[in-house]
Formats: structure tokens, C-alpha cells, sequence
């Protein structure tokens, strides 16, 4: 099969959809739980909103339940309100929808320079690291069981 080769130094939006539905469809025939987190109401949102008293977000955190698992995407809280115990009952109340929800496990990940302390702290453990990633740094990859 003759083919041809483009390089493109730029975003490009169809080609990018056009990879995201092919490798979504080569993972639904070949994975039963791929298949079925496609399906309305599968992935159920959790997000947790946390404002000031002129009700700006001022922080929060934002994850997704799915495959018995909850995946953490996003902790930030602005720099006026840490260190205050919020961070810690936003993970813990994430947590807690998860398990009632079916969770057995939690998934996050970071960066060493921004929460690794924080998340071994409330119970997390590495379970993948890229060195040098960015350069000087690490990425983790870090999970929680909720079962205990």
C-alpha cells in the first residue's frame, strides 16, 4: 500500500478529532469497559466548588467516576485560602462521593514541584514516575484505595 507522509507544526482540530474517534473505536472493540464508559450517564462529573463571599470561584476541584474508580483531575485553591484545611476537605469529600458511588480506588496525578506531600499525606502513593519531566522535575502518577 502506497502511502504518503505530512508533517504539520500546527494545531489542526479535524485531525485531532479524526485520531480521538479511531483510537475510541479500535478501544471498544477490543475492551468491554471502554465500550461501555461511551455510554450517557456512565462517567458521572463530581465537582467541587469552593467561593468567596462575593461568590468568585476562588478554588475547587473537579474529578470524574468511572470503571469503580474515581480520577481526580483538578486541585487549586488560590494561594489566600491554603494552608487553611480546604485542600484536604475537598479530597476527602471527593473521596467520599466516589466510594458512595462505587469507588473503590482514586487516581490523580502531579507534578513535584506542585502536590506529591499533600496527597501522600491524605493516604495517596506513587505508583509512576517520569523523571525529568519537565526538566529539574517529576511527574507522578499516584492512587488511593478507598476500602480501608
Amino acid at each position: 500500500m502506497d502511502y504518503k507522509l505530512e508533517v504539520l507544526l500546527e494545531q489542526d482540530n479535524k485531525f485531532s478529532l479524526f485520531m480521538t474517534n479511531q483510537i475510541k473505536e479500535f478501544n471498544n472493540d477490543r475492551s468491554f469497559h471502554h465500550k461501555e464508559s461511551r455510554k450517557k450517564g456512565y462517567v458521572v462529573p463530581i465537582n467541587l466548588i469552593v467561593s468567596d463571599e462575593n461568590d468568585q470561584w476562588i478554588g475547587g476541584i473537579t474529578a470524574e467516576l468511572y470503571w469503580n474508580w474515581v480520577e481526580i483531575d483538578v486541585l487549586w485553591l488560590n494561594d489566600q485560602i491554603r494552608g487553611m484545611g480546604i485542600g484536604t476537605e475537598l479530597l476527602k469529600r471527593v473521596e467520599m462521593i466516589g466510594a458512595e458511588k462505587g469507588a473503590k480506588n482514586a487516581l490523580l496525578t502531579t507534578f513535584e514541584f506542585q502536590a506529591r506531600n499533600f496527597y501522600e499525606l491524605n493516604g495517596y502513593r506513587v505508583v509512576g514516575e517520569i523523571k525529568d519531566y519537565p526538566p529539574g522535575s517529576s511527574y507522578y502518577t499516584m492512587v488511593k484505595s478507598l476500602e480501608s
